[in-house]
């Protein structure tokens, strides 16, 4: 508890943080699930800090190994890291202090622990313990698997008196099953804690001018705040920040495609800087650790339930509220599963592939409580959350089985009766009756079904078709997403079971193109505040901006947001008071107690 308070500023520990910490403290090993923002990083910190010898960290993320240190010598703890981006004397100076046990902690790579050099080395170091982050990684049946991660199971064999704690944010059975086995865990002491996170709101949409709905969610909800943008492909990454920039929001993009210096540089804007929006693949983001993400957005379906949990949980680490927000249609459900079909790879790998979409999609047209649908993905049974827009506007549902069963009857009609099957637009047009060039060429207007389904718009069409693709009634095949027969389609058709679909509403209106954005915005930090708290919050934001710009730092190591939030509330005025704010450890009330006493008075 003393080093809980004094290092890092908090009066007590959550959840299974301090049995965690007593575990590995003691020697004893541990596997650790436990949400993002749940506080997994201080479950190694502080043992790290209260054992002798040096805490080894394995991570994936050498390209923010050096924010994760900087974070940690502001709170007064002895950190390095030792990876590729260091020139051969920096990596030497390193070394010397590693063997000379001049640091708490310690960063490294995957690949490069594994050498043998490194081995040799850490085996003359006095180590405190090793810890495995991301360690997900480790498992094939996870969305996110890195082969590095395999060789760390010499770990156990090299050091077995160092006790090793795993840890991850996202994991199912199987997943968590396999990486205690990948990483010779079986002794270990398993805690897996809850894998809600109330604070953020999951929404999904139907995507209908993507943009536009994005650049809405932006104006009305978070104008002004850090978010992320998820896009499948790099030329659309690249479109939606240059348009984003057009309408006036700070928008970067970020993907593989780009140079290093390019992907360094737009990291570094948004980790050091506020309200910049970062539109990327999913290539950024894992252990980005910038806790005032306020909402994460998805302009294209996941593939997964595991992708989608770990990106949306990238938003409010803070604890504050956040969005997590995705707009999905037709096309999408289309894409992913030709995708699927034509990917490299065993049947067994597509079929674990096609059984993350289908969770996924399951996730989307679900009626009930999406923290529900979730939470149980993880093996966690929860009630509904009144936090996510299932529960806050329950959807209405039909009964959609006899324009189910046209629409079943026009792809049977077009395949029989023209040897010939089409894609959901042609099929929409001879339901709607509507004439195009292909209707003609083929006779398509003198089928039975031509214009039965006139009674229902474009929309509703497109959505009756991507709910029975979710279900696996309809089948989208080949290169165009031609549609055919699956599943329970035959007994839909000769009336032995009944559809009941989600009503999806139609096309709202644009969002007006303005530089300021919109009249009435309500940013999260307004949401908090009252008037005269945020404008001290802004002063206090203002005085931040400056002091991390100095430093060279991101601003959430100078304070976080929630902190700033406390001291707008609470305005101490004298060092003691200041000291009893959550997130003012000794060393930040040392370096910055005066100032902050300044700018609230």
């Amino acid at each position: 508890m003393e080093v809980l308070r004094t290092v890092f500023g908090y009066d007590s520990f959550r959840g299974d943080q301090a049995a965690i910490i007593h575990r590995v403290t003691a020697g004893g090993d541990a596997v650790v699930l436990m949400p993002t923002g749940g506080g997994k990083s201080l479950c190694y910190q502080i043992p790290a800090i209260l054992r002798e010898g040096t805490g080894v960290v394995v991570s994936p993320l050498i390209a923010l190994m050096q924010d994760q240190v900087e974070a940690l010598e502001a709170v007064g703890i002895r950190a390095a890291y030792l990876n590729s981006s260091l020139d051969l004397e920096q990596a030497r100076t390193v070394e010397r202090g590693l063997l000379a046990g001049d640091y708490d902690l310690v960063y490294l790579a995957p690949e490069r622990l594994v050498q043998e050099r490194t081995l040799d080395l850490l085996g003359r170091t006095r180590l405190a313990l090793f810890a495995i982050d991301e360690a997900h990684c480790v498992s094939q049946w996870g969305h996110d698997f890195r082969k590095d991660y395999l060789g760390l199971s010499v770990l156990a064999d090299r050091f077995p008196g160092v006790p090793r704690i795993a840890l991850t944010a996202t994991a199912t059975a199987a997943t968590h099953r396999e990486l205690t086995e990948r990483l010779a865990l079986q002794g270990a002491e398993h805690f897996v804690a809850s894998f809600d996170r109330p604070n953020i709101q999951y929404r999904i949409t139907e995507k209908n001018s993507a943009r536009q709905q994005l650049l809405r969610l932006i104006r009305t909800e978070h104008d002004g705040e850090a978010g992320i943008v998820y896009c499948l492909s790099r030329r659309r990454v690249e479109q939606t920040a240059a348009w984003l920039r057009d309408q006036g929001v700070d928008a970067m993009a970020y993907h593989a495609g780009m140079s290093e210096a390019q992907r360094a540089e737009g990291q570094r804007r948004f980790l050091r800087e506020d309200g910049v929006v970062m539109v990327a693949t999913i290539a950024f983001g894992m252990g980005i650790d910038k806790p005032d993400v306020r909402f994460v957005a998805h302009l294209d379906l996941p593939k997964s339930v595991e992708g989608y949990y770990q990106e949306t949980g990238r938003a409010g680490r803070d604890g504050l509220p956040a969005t997590a927000w995705l707009a999905y249609g037709l096309q999408d459900v289309v894409q992913l599963r030709r995708m699927i079909d034509e990917s490299e790879g065993s049947e067994e790998h597509r079929r674990v592939q096609r059984a993350h979409l289908d969770a996924m999609l399951a996730l989307c047209e679900t009626t009930d409580c999406r923290r529900v649908q979730i939470l149980r993905y993880f093996g966690q049974e929860t009630g509904p959350c009144g936090n996510c827009d299932t529960c806050l506007n329950p959807p209405a549902s039909w009964d959609a089985t006899v324009p189910v069963q046209k629409l079943l009857s026009a792809v049977v009609r077009l395949d029989r009766e023209r040897g010939q099957r089409f894609g959901a637009q042609q099929i929409i047009a001879v339901l709607r009756g509507t004439p195009n060039e292909r209707s003609t060429r083929s006779r398509h207007d003198q089928l039975s079904v031509w214009g039965i389904g006139a009674d229902l718009s474009e929309t509703a069409w497109r959505a009756v078709i991507r709910q029975l693709l979710a279900r696996g009634i309809l089948a989208a095949t080949g290169e165009y997403g031609t549609l055919e027969l699956a599943g329970p389609a035959g007994p839909i058709l000769r009336g032995e079971q009944t559809v009941t679909l989600r009503v999806t509403p139609e096309r709202t209106a644009k969002v007006a193109r303005s530089r300021t954005g919109a009249t009435g915005s309500r940013s999260t930090v307004a949401a908090e505040l009252g008037e005269e708290d945020r404008e001290v919050f802004e002063r206090l934001r203002a005085w931040r901006t400056e002091q991390a710009r100095e430093q060279g730092v991101p601003a959430y190591v100078v304070f976080p947001d929630a902190t700033l939030i406390e001291l707008a509330r609470a305005r101490p005025s004298s060092s003691a008071a200041l000291a009893e704010v959550s997130g003012v450890g000794a060393k930040k009330l040392e370096r910055y107690g005066e100032a902050v006493l300044r700018v609230l008075a």
